[in-house]
């Protein structure tokens, strides 16, 4: 799996200030992502062309699709909420570590049906993140509980192994990639790639059908995928040099997907990198797996 891809190319100058959290629904053959910034949930349809977005009612960090048909699970700011596509009905599950200066961040549904995210921290006046966030999990039961991994100052990477029973994940400022064994309990963590010699950040990643980790390196302008052992596999310029999560889709799910962002660029940087928070995509020789859904039920109701 190292023949050179096709050139990424451009599918929607979306105009992003924060692109993140892309999956491919596989019901809808869509896109779904995310631009956390603008409180935005976006819908592509690659073979119609068809957009949408969604606005919603505070940032919105990542989510998870549904079992249940037109739904979908939120991880807003502040919370987690049941979204229902057709009318924009909300119904909030949980507050998130309400008692901290955080917010939700990355997530990812695990082969069970379960959803798994962490969070970030936002610092009153600015200054530098300190890591005091962690990682939770809800089950299907709609309990919530942090998972025993260490603490984040800005949780990112999270994906799960083909079988499930490996968890990736990192905090993006240590510019460590981690894994662990996961099930219902989770095992000890290790590094699974060290990154500390690049200028830039691992972000979002998605697993592809034969183990590889595929990560999106902000400020680096590159997706670069990782064999199960750690090896780098290969690197995928992307054009533009905030790359935020991939994700694999399209009818036969061999299509890479990236979303990217304009965030902390001043008019000089725009200038030169006019397709940052574009989606991007290319046509590689790696089958992905098809997304993972929340179990949980969404309630009969909601409130708009």
């Amino acid at each position: 799996m190292n023949s050179s891809p096709a050139p990424m190319q451009t599918v929607l100058e979306a105009g992003n200030v924060l692109g993140e959290g892309i999956v491919w629904c596989d019901r809808a053959q869509a896109l779904y992502w995310t631009d956390i910034q603008a409180g935005t949930l976006w819908r592509h349809a690659p073979a119609s062309g068809e957009t949408q977005h969604w606005a919603l009612p505070e940032r919105l960090a990542s989510f998870a699709l549904c079992e249940a048909d037109g739904w979908l699970l939120l991880a807003l700011a502040s919370r987690l909420a049941f979204f229902r596509l057709a009318d924009g009905a909300l119904h909030t599950v949980c507050e998130v570590e309400p008692d901290l200066p955080t917010r939700c961040n990355d997530g990812a549904c695990d082969r069970q049906g379960r959803f798994v995210f962490g969070t970030l921290h936002e610092p009153a006046g600015g200054g530098p993140k300190q890591a005091i966030g962690g990682f939770w999990r809800l089950d299907a039961d709609l309990s919530l509980r942090r998972l025993p991994l260490e603490s984040v100052a800005i949780s990112n990477s999270l994906a799960f192994s083909p079988d499930g029973g490996t968890l990736y994940y990192c905090d993006s400022p240590t510019r460590i990639i981690r894994c662990c064994e996961y099930g219902d309990t989770v095992g000890p963590s290790r590094n699974f790639v060290d990154l500390r010699g690049i200028s830039g950040e691992p972000d979002g990643s998605c697993v592809d059908a034969d183990g590889g980790l595929w990560n999106a390196q902000w400020g680096m302008g590159r997706v670069v995928r990782y064999h199960p052992d750690g090896r780098e596999d290969r690197v995928i310029p992307v054009p533009a040099r905030q790359p935020t999560r991939p994700a694999l889709g399209g009818a036969t799910l061999d299509t890479l997907y990236v979303t990217s962002a304009r965030d902390g660029l001043d008019e000089a940087a725009l200038a030169r990198d006019p397709l940052a928070g574009a989606l991007f995509a290319a046509r590689i020789d790696a089958r992905g797996l098809p997304e993972p859904r929340f179990a949980g039920r969404p309630p009969v109701g909601g409130t708009p």
